[in-house]
């Protein structure tokens, strides 16, 4: 499957700035969604093992859980 967005891959502009869109903890160090200055979303959540779930993932990518609640936080946030 190919990426489809200009975003995709590692990012590494210069412009890299980041707005909280949603989060679950006041120091940051939590779960969050961002929005790039590109308008797409980053999430920041905790690693999940590729090899324990039988998805390929490709170099550069990673899988992050995050809770559901932050999802739907983010998108009552960004409508």
């Amino acid at each position: 499957m190919t990426n489809s967005f200009e975003g995709a891959g590692e990012v590494g502009s210069s412009d890299t700035s980041l707005k909280v869109i949603a989060n679950r903890c006041a120091a940051g160090s939590c779960p969050t969604i961002y929005e790039s200055a590109s308008g797409s979303l980053v999430v920041q959540g905790f690693i999940v093992k590729s090899q324990n779930t039988g998805i390929d993932v490709p170099a550069g990518e990673a899988l992050v859980e995050i809770p559901a609640e932050l999802l739907a936080e983010a998108m009552r946030n960004l409508s």
